[in-house]
């Protein structure tokens, strides 16, 4: 096969991530509301991934007010929806090529913020293409979100989607930056707006449920090769859930995966302050003439 029949099969393949992508996300969001079950909904919605015939690229992130990534429910979780801030971020493989998507579901009655994000990503789309520098699409994301008088979330970036690889250059700022990287023909990306109340950064919290390979290794403890085996063969380096894994003692090998540096955690991420965060993501392929959104409702 050619390097242009692979990199066609490649661009169909994101294609086809995309389409389920959107699918799912909008029928998950109709499932966002009061009383309903945070774990309920990120099983149903990763059960209809592969019902549509791809796979989970990543755990469904379940975001709450102040948290802005990496929160997904526990194996035992509990939590239900409130009259809250919910951001939902999504992501499908289809043979390790990536669409990538988010969409904030206010209960809160925040719709200034929602509204915020979500027009900084139509901002970031209308001028997104080949030749164009990240930064421009910072500013325009930082501009209609000063306008609605909030803050990007400027430690948070859009990203580049690989094979396999679901964070990958160009980073894409949610603000002005000087002289970034220059967008060209074929790649492929997400692009991500974060708006918050707050003062414009995340940090880390305690809390980790998601996890993915940070490199090969041996291990002698049984546990943990049994956990390290299924994750070198299902989720090789795509970011995981340990409800996902299926040992019985999956928190202990997590642990000692850990202190191996075979396996790297993701701490949830909260704006610094607890104020609202809302963010809005879609995947697109640069063209020779601007972007194709991959993970647009059909």
């Amino acid at each position: 096969m050619s390097d242009v029949d692979l990199q066609a099969e490649q661009y169909e393949k994101c294609r086809e991530a995309g389409e389920i992508l959107a699918q799912v996300r909008d029928e998950a969001a109709e499932r966002v509301e009061v009383g309903a079950s945070h774990l309920e909904l990120a099983e149903w919605a990763e059960d209809r991934i592969r019902e549509l015939g791809g796979e989970p690229a990543f755990p469904v992130n379940i975001s709450i007010d102040e948290e802005a990534a990496h929160a997904t429910p526990s194996r035992d979780d509990d939590a239900t929806f409130g009259e809250e801030m919910v951001n939902l971020d999504i992501g499908v493989h289809v043979d390790g090529w990536l669409a990538d998507t988010a969409v904030t579901v206010d209960l809160s009655g925040q719709d200034d913020l929602a509204a915020a994000s979500e027009e900084a990503l139509d901002a970031a789309l209308d001028i997104a293409g080949p030749g164009v520098d990240v930064g421009e699409i910072g500013a325009a994301v930082e501009d209609v979100i000063e306008g609605y008088g909030f803050n990007p979330v400027v430690n948070l970036t859009g990203h580049g989607l690989g094979h396999w690889e679901q964070h990958t250059a160009p980073n894409i700022p949610n603000r002005e930056v000087q002289q970034g990287a220059v967008l060209e023909t074929g790649d492929v990306v997400a692009i991500e707006p974060f708006a918050t109340d707050g003062g414009g950064k995340v940090q880390e919290g305690a809390d980790e449920e998601i996890f993915a390979l940070e490199r090969e290794g041996n291990v002698r403890n049984r546990q943990a090769r049994q956990v390290l085996d299924q994750i070198t063969e299902e989720f090789r380096t795509l970011p995981f859930a340990a409800r996902w894994l299926d040992s019985s003692r999956a928190e202990m090998a997590l642990r000692r995966l850990q202190q191996q540096d075979i396996v790297h955690g993701y701490p949830v991420l909260k704006e610094q302050d607890g104020y609202y965060v809302s963010q809005k993501e879609h995947t697109v392929i640069i063209t020779e003439d601007g972007c194709e959104v991959t993970t647009r409702s059909r």
